[in-house]
């Protein structure tokens, strides 16, 4: 996230009330103030993973994912996501936003990278020894995450679709997506939000 900066008053004036510095600084300190926190996407995602009716009511089906945007906390991205077997995201990042997901039914798989990968400017990555690391995430289990966290996602059942809650936030201004071959990582595009909407 960025940080806002404001103009500061000299002694014995005050900002003008319409002031565009002023009103722009408060702006970015509702929104900072408003923005929620890792614990609470997690929160969310566990709380509305349990809800039946809603978790009901996802079409599923058999080939591909399937998906319904959510009104997340604090202007949050939020998503439920039915998944049929064998499928899964590849591996990608969810660049500068924080977020969190719950299993609501079925099990899930995570595959992600213990490490920080550079922002922009590369292609190529090659990973040192160790830093893998996987979790099975079975009904009413969820996790959090924080900025550029490297991850695949998988329903690596062979019958059974599972069901999951996501949010993010800021909502996600683009998506990188990866290539992983032994230790090679390669960024193969970044998707912008009219990609996956």
């Amino acid at each position: 996230m960025s940080s806002a900066h404001s103009a500061v008053p000299m002694a014995g004036s005050a900002p003008s009330p319409s002031s565009p510095v002023s009103s722009a600084a408060a702006d970015a300190a509702a929104a900072a103030a408003a923005a929620p926190t890792i614990a609470e996407l997690l929160e969310f995602v566990r709380r509305t993973a349990g809800d039946e009716a809603l978790i009901a009511s996802l079409p599923l089906d058999p080939e591909g994912r399937t998906w319904i945007r959510l009104d997340g906390p604090g202007g949050s991205e939020a998503w439920l996501i039915g998944w049929p077997p064998g499928t899964g995201t590849g591996w990608h990042d969810h660049a500068d936003s924080i977020g969190a997901f719950t299993t609501a039914a079925g099990a899930l798989k995570e595959h992600s990278l213990a490490v920080r990968l550079p922002t922009d400017g590369w292609k190529t990555l090659e990973l040192t020894d160790g830093v893998d690391r996987s979790r099975e995430l079975a009904a009413g289990q969820g996790r959090a995450f924080g900025q550029n966290h490297v991850h695949e996602v998988l329903n690596e059942s062979e019958d059974v679709h599972a069901i999951s809650v996501h949010a993010y936030y800021p909502p996600l201004p683009r998506i990188r997506r990866f290539s992983r071959t032994g230790a090679v990582l390669r960024l193969e595009q970044t998707e912008s939000p009219e990609d996956w909407q």
